[in-house]
């Protein structure tokens, strides 16, 4: 239970459910869980780092934030602090992080710190989302500090700064990027995990999807539809050929956030999932249960994640990656037609005399 400043209990604005005690691994993405559970079986690893917090840049942001942005509070943007209270009070975080307003036209938001969390928004999201899409926000945010997200980001990220000075090391870059992209891959995972604390939070998964449809789009919403915003994800995809596949690798490499319509479905997904129902009746693992969680059963969840994604995955790569996993006979047909796009073979058009490409371009 959070409270007001004259100590009377806050609770939310309208009526949602509570969920007291709740381990966060209850949302937590397969991939993201598997990697928090481990490191927090690594006894007295997050301490030694909070101990190094000295060569983190982490007091100059604190002190940056006091002196430079807003710091939500009961007289300064009271509508996000009851939010924010909001969203404590129903994940049953007690601490209540601090929270500040940055002046930024771009929308975004963050959840950072070793200590303790401190979540920022910019002024260019508190501009463009409505109440309840805004408490979906809040409640990402807060989820992240549930998770203990801010902890372990700058750690790894600390980690992965600090090898980047040693990269003259031959091979140092290799193993680099192999670091980079694996952090990335969390990152993107945790977000998803994020994504479900705020419709946790929320509750309405509609805002949460026009929350997803603004950051994509704009404050456009008579010019936008949830149904085809979603389509798009599932055009994304399933389209095109393996060259497509290869260049949706690039260009989510170098990205910390999964692209806006794959968040959207991925959410989507969930919010239909056993899992969540399961939760909103009020069965969910427990924080006083964190400890004996179990690394090996994570790691398993986390593999078996990856591969119902390989089986059930509409992408061209993924599809020959199934055939070759199961021995597909004509092999050497089955690539040239997933890297061309459809069956046209030596020029030839299809039986009608026409080009069969699968609807992909040239």
């Amino acid at each position: 239970m959070t409270e007001s400043p004259d100590g009377s209990a806050r609770v939310p604005s309208r009526d949602r459910r509570r969920f007291p005690g709740i381990s966060s691994r209850s949302y937590e993405h397969p991939a993201d869980r598997s990697a928090l559970v481990a490191l927090r079986k690594l006894s007295g690893f997050d301490t030694v780092f909070k101990t190094l917090s000295g060569l983190l840049p982490e007091r100059s942001l604190r002190l940056l934030f006091l002196s430079d942005s807003v710091r939500v509070s009961d007289q300064q943007f009271s509508h996000l602090n009851d939010m924010l209270r909001d969203a404590c009070y129903i994940l049953d975080l007690e601490k209540v992080p601090p929270m500040y307003v940055n002046q930024d036209p771009q929308p975004n938001a963050m959840c950072i710190g070793l200590d303790e969390p401190i979540i920022v928004v910019t002024t260019g999201l508190v501009e463009l989302l409505d109440e309840e899409e805004m408490r979906a926000v809040v409640g990402h945010e807060v989820g992240h500090a549930l998770s203990g997200h801010a902890v372990y980001r700058t750690i790894l990220l600390f980690l992965t700064n600090l090898a980047m000075k040693v990269a003259w090391i031959p091979l140092g870059n290799v193993a680099i990027m192999a670091i980079v992209t694996a952090l990335r891959e969390w990152f993107r995972k945790s977000e998803l995990s994020a994504d479900r604390a705020g419709l946790l939070v929320g509750q309405d998964l509609q805002a949460s999807m026009r929350g997803l449809m603004k950051l994509a789009g704009g404050n456009h919403l008579h010019e936008m539809n949830v149904d085809a915003f979603l389509k798009q994800a599932d055009e994304y995809e399933s389209g095109g050929d393996l060259r497509d596949s290869v260049l949706k690798i690039l260009n989510l490499l170098p990205r910390s956030h999964p692209f806006t319509t794959v968040r959207a479905a991925e959410l989507k997904k969930w919010a239909a999932s056993r899992d969540y129902q399961r939760i909103m009746d009020g069965h969910y693992p427990r924080r006083d249960e964190d400890k004996d969680a179990s690394v090996s059963d994570s790691f398993r969840d986390s593999a078996a994640h990856y591969a119902e994604s390989v089986r059930n995955s509409k992408d061209p790569l993924m599809g020959l990656v199934r055939d070759i996993a199961g021995g597909a006979g004509d092999l050497g047909g089955k690539l040239r037609d997933t890297v061309f796009g459809g069956g046209s073979r030596g020029g030839q058009g299809g039986a009608n005399g026409t080009d069969r490409t699968n609807g992909s371009e040239a």
